[in-house]
């Protein structure tokens, strides 16, 4: 597939705490392995407005976190998410590149686009930063597509080791969405049992136990997650490409390698030709070994390309 990176600078001015795993070293560990790859860098241009945002959050969140960053040292929204100076703009350029990554798409210029950007996003709910993230920019993104471009039907596949549930909590809302997460079971948030499946059936979680490895990782992706793509038929299909259920991570406990997120990528970008038109966004969500981040970047964008 025809793929096409996607960042912007003011991703890196989200500055971290002290200690804290999601800090920039991430996101240019991610640039390195696109750049390793191949993969020239594009700088986004699009910053996502209210409006962009009020498709998927509530008017109290925006204005909390519009309100919450700090002129100096750091704001903690709760007590592992914060705002540094900087902050915000790194959030609406997220969301704003996920959203510029569906326009490109949509317009043909390219069929795949990997969005790098942070903070990730996948945590916040329509009313609630948390874990790490103040905007859902991969919400932000489908709603985009749905509300701005015209789409029927688009997908959200969560490969990070934790569960999304804040892109669950919008889904639930939205009809015209299908959400699917394979994630780690009962760590954070503690959401994603395979009994929610949301009140339009359109919820899909794969928990899966501490220690899984990539066959059973991949045949659970395979029977869960593509083969529900091939029956909800999506114009578009999203990725929430967390990279945390490798090995080495240190925050989970699945035990993923870089061959996994290789087989990954080229399965989605096989499910993308199939049902939507060669049309896949994928976008940054975590990762906290950075080494290992940056290969399995690699691994995945060059499976998506080769597709």
């Amino acid at each position: 597939m025809k793929t096409l990176v996607l960042t912007h600078p003011g991703c890196l001015g989200h500055g971290a705490p002290e200690g804290h795993p999601e800090h920039s070293g991430r996101l240019e560990a991610a640039l390195a392995g696109a750049r390793g790859s191949g993969f020239e860098i594009v700088d986004s241009l699009v910053k996502a407005d209210r409006a962009a945002l009020e498709r998927v959050h509530a008017g109290a969140l925006i204005d909390q976190v519009f309100e919450a960053e700090p002129r100096a040292g750091w704001a903690m929204i709760d007590m592992d998410t914060y705002m540094a100076p900087g902050s915000l703009d790194a959030a609406l350029y997220a969301a704003g590149a996920g959203m510029e990554a569906v326009d490109r798409v949509m317009t043909g210029e390219a069929e795949a686009a990997f969005v790098a950007v942070r903070p990730p996003g996948h945590h916040a709910e329509p009313d609630r930063a948390m874990g790490f993230c103040l905007f859902n920019s991969i919400a932000v993104a489908a709603a985009h597509a749905l509300d701005h471009h015209g789409v029927s039907r688009v997908a959200i596949v969560d490969i990070d080791v934790h569960h999304g549930n804040g892109t669950q909590a919008w889904a639930e809302t939205e009809p015209r969405a299908l959400f699917a997460s394979i994630h780690q079971d009962w760590i954070y948030p503690g959401t994603g049992a395979a009994h929610e499946t949301g009140r339009h059936a359109n919820i899909i979680n794969l928990p899966l136990a501490q220690g899984t490895a990539g066959p059973e990782w991949r045949a659970a992706l395979e029977t869960g997650v593509l083969d529900s793509l091939a029956r909800f038929e999506p114009e578009l299909i999203f990725v929430s490409a967390g990279f945390d259920a490798h090995a080495d991570d240190p925050l989970a406990g699945l035990a993923l390698l870089e061959d996994d997120y290789a087989w990954a990528g080229a399965q989605l970008a096989a499910a993308a030709r199939r049902v939507s038109a060669s049309r896949l966004v994928c976008m940054l969500e975590g990762g906290y070994d950075c080494p290992a981040l940056e290969r399995s970047v690699g691994a995945f964008l060059g499976a998506l390309e080769a597709a």
